[in-house]
This record gives C-alpha cells, structure tokens and sequence, in this order.
C-alpha cells in the first residue's frame, strides 16, 4: 500500500470523524442524520447526470448496501441519544475491522499476512479499551448505547464487504460511491416519512449542517472506497477506523467529553496499529 493511499485513507478518517461529531451535537440525533444523508444524497443527485451509470454486475450489491446503510443509520442516531461519542463511536468503528477481517477471506478471496492480522488486532484492541476502560470518577456507559453501538458494528462490517465487492465490479467507483449516496437518502426518507413535518422545520433550522455534514460523509467514504480498488477491503477498513484518534480529539474539544489518561492509552495503541498496518 502506497504511502499517499495511505495518507488519504487518514484524511477519510478524519472526515468520518467530523460528520459524526455533528450528528452528535444536534439536538436531534435521528433528524441530524437524516439531514447529513440527505444532504450527501442530493450533492450527489446533482453530480449523477454527468457520470457514466456503474457496471450492471454491482448493482445488487449496490441495493444490498442501501438496505445496510438504512440500518446503519438508524442505530448511529440510537447509540448516540443514549451514549458519548467517546463512547459508541470506538465500539462502531473499533469492532468492525476484526468482522471485516474475518468475512473478506471467505467473500472477497484476499489472505492477509500474519503482521496485517497483528495490526488490525492492535487497532481493534486499542479502539475497544478506549471504550471499555473507565477512568476514575466517570459515569458507566449507558447499556443501550453499548448495544446499539455494537449492533452497528456488525452492520459496519456488512456494508464494507458489500461495497468492497461493489465498488470493484462496478469499473466506476466514483460513480457508484454518489449512487449508493443518493439511493441511501431516499431509502431512509422513506422510513422517517412519519416524521416528515418535524423533519421539514428541523431542517429549515439545520439545513447548513446538513449539507455540510452530507459533503463531509461523502468525501470520506468515496476516498474509502477508492482506495479499496487499490489495497485490501481488510486493510482499508481496519486503518480508516483510526478515526477514533480523531473522534475522541473533537469529542474532547468540542462536545466537552471526558478525555481521562486511560484513553489516551487506548489512543497510543491504535497509533501503534496504523504504523504497523503501514509497514505490513
């Protein structure tokens, strides 16, 4: 793996990180991410007419990953109205790669090495600690948060194997990536239709967010998948989640979240496994 997709790949971290971060500090957690997918949704809308459309053989896995983002979505707004960010976001994001690791071999065909296997496990331990590890006079986590959160792991790891296989037949990445955008906004429209007036005056209220967490959300998972045409689905997954060395900065800095020194540890190991994904 190149040292600039490698670069990039950190850069979509950082990105995740920060569309997350403003899900997080809307006052409604559901109707925030409704807005940021529907912002992402119709950027890309507006960018579809001028791209070729994705080779026919991806479109069921491009649906299959439509049907999992709905789901992805609706368990992010859940983990985050009943837990910190510094909370559900290391267990999304800190389970997934071990999931991703385990299904690529059998779905995708790719053998990782005995070093790439050691440094998915030192980000997943080093993401997992941050979030397990209590520090000294915080609160416990709440349990829903933790369920949910998990929950959303696995789903995590289905939509990245289903769009490591998507992007790969669909012979335009680009292309497929804002299709997969557009058709996630409409699909989870649908689901909220029952919301649809507290929708229409929240996003009168938050519609900059929404577009900018839409533009943001887009850019980091269209620079995942492209570099998932370039290295292994395994490897991409497990060094875009050190998105939580980012997460828990912006949780600390702007949310105001407690940041203790057990954490900080937790962040040492997820530093150590990406140098180590590195030289792999």
């Amino acid at each position: 793996m190149s040292g600039a997709t490698v670069l990039l790949v950190l850069f979509a971290a950082l990105l995740h990180a920060s569309w997350n971060a403003l899900v997080k500090a809307g006052p409604d957690k559901l109707l925030s991410t409704v807005l940021v997918a529907s912002g992402a949704g119709v950027l890309a809308a507006l960018a579809l007419p001028f791209l070729p459309l994705p080779d026919p053989a991806s479109w069921p896995w491009l649906a299959g990953s439509a049907g999992c983002h709905l789901a992805y979505y609706l368990l992010l707004a859940a983990a985050y109205a009943h837990g910190d960010m510094g909370h559900a976001y290391p267990l999304m994001r800190g389970s997934a790669p071990l999931l991703v690791a385990l299904g690529s071999a059998a779905l995708v065909g790719e053998t990782l090495g005995t070093r790439q296997y050691g440094a998915i496990a030192l980000i997943c331990a080093g993401v997992l600690s941050m979030s397990l590890w209590r520090d000294a006079g915080a609160a416990l986590p709440s349990r829903r948060a933790t369920m949910f959160a998990l929950l959303n792991a696995a789903v995590i790891a289905c939509y990245t194997l289903v769009d490591g296989i998507g992007v790969r037949r669909s012979g335009a990445p680009l292309a497929y990536t804002l299709w997969l955008f557009a058709l996630s906004a409409v699909v989870l429209l649908v689901a909220v239709m029952g919301k649809r007036q507290a929708l229409r005056e929240y996003g009168r209220q938050y519609w900059k967010t929404g577009l900018l967490g839409g533009f943001v959300s887009m850019a980091s998972y269209g620079l995942a998948l492209w570099a998932m045409t370039a290295a292994p689905v395994a490897v991409i997954a497990a060094l875009r989640e050190t998105s939580i060395l980012f997460a828990a900065l912006i949780a600390r800095v702007f949310l105001r979240e407690r940041l203790g020194m057990r954490r900080l540890c937790a962040v040492g190991l997820i530093a150590g496994g990406a140098v180590a994904m590195r030289f792999a």
